[in-house]
């Protein structure tokens, strides 16, 4: 039998809007812009002001802050202090790297040609590097888990032509949508024999669905005013449910059932993380289905008394 699956990468219009392919996704799909340096700024700006809204607070230090930063860095010797000046100091260079692009830009506007060999780009693309590498100390702002991904993206923008990295966008996209649809299928799983939660599974799929349009657009799409209300009331209808309460129930029920509840608002509120971020978290996404599988065997447990 031949395999009828479409090759990556490839597009056609669906519902009157062209899309991508990736990794069992079609994925809504935007022109890159011409490759230029300029437009490497624009990307690397947008990217590194989306990194700094999804990490930690406090780690936005000024590039002209470096050395102090790096100092800090070096004679701390406190593990858990090291670890925060560490963040602080990719900060930097991640800022150090983004005011050098902005002023090569600048200079290219004035006629002086850019080469690829350029000092100044060199140091760019170390700054980003070494930035890159600091990540790991850098957690997300749910402080669960770090997102290498993001830290690794103004460096691949840097390095790559512009439209090798949306091509790469499209394959991360894909990542996340099967995050989140692996989040919601395991929401769906670990409650569907509980009677108590019949209509759950309708909520939890209307939220997917959401979350899979809200992560595929840009924000600068004009649809963003329909994706993001959709996204926003299918979360609050998710947390609104409530499950049917049993007259005469145990102690024990009565708190699997508030553990049920908190499973679910820690979903929609992972999935939230997940789509803001437009990048798949799988240690929180792991961790989390191990809690809602472990809340099931409790649930049979309880049942089988």
């Amino acid at each position: 039998m031949m395999n009828t699956e479409p090759l990556p990468g490839s597009r056609k219009v669906i519902d009157g809007h062209e899309r991508v392919y990736y990794d069992g996704y079609w994925i809504k799909y935007y022109a890159p812009p011409a490759d230029s340096l300029h437009a490497k700024r624009q990307l690397i700006d947008a990217l590194t002001r989306r990194l700094f809204n999804h990490v930690e607070h406090g780690i936005n230090i000024p590039g002209s802050r470096l050395s102090e930063a790096r100092q800090a860095y070096n004679d701390e010797q406190d593990p858990a202090l090291k670890r925060v000046n560490g963040a602080m100091l990719a900060g930097s260079l991640f800022n150090r790297a983004t005011d050098i692009i902005t002023k090569l830009v600048e200079m290219q506007g004035l006629g002086v040609e850019i080469t690829t060999d350029n000092a100044l780009l060199r140091e760019c693309g170390r700054s980003l590097q070494e930035a890159l590498s600091l990540g790991r100390l850098v957690l997300h702002r749910s402080g669960e888990e770090g997102i290498d991904e993001l830290w690794g993206e103004p460096l691949h923008a840097f390095s790559i032509p512009v439209d090798t990295f949306f091509e790469s966008r499209y394959i991360k996209i894909a990542s996340t949508m099967r995050d989140i649809d692996r989040l919601g299928a395991a929401i769906i799983q670990n409650t569907k024999d509980d009677p108590d939660f019949n209509g759950l599974a309708p909520l939890v799929q209307a939220l997917t669905l959401a979350a899979h349009q809200k992560v595929e657009i840009l924000q600068t799409d004009d649809t963003i005013f329909e994706v993001w209300p959709a996204f926003v009331v299918a979360s609050e209808n998710l947390l609104k449910f409530a499950p049917v309460i049993k007259s005469g129930g145990s102690l024990e029920y009565d708190r699997l059932q508030e553990e049920g509840l908190q499973l679910i608002a820690q979903g929609q509120r992972i999935i939230s993380e997940i789509v803001r971020a437009r990048t798949p978290m799988p240690k929180t996404t792991l961790e989390y289905i191990e809690r809602l599988e472990a809340y099931r065997q409790k649930v049979v447990r309880e049942a089988a008394r």
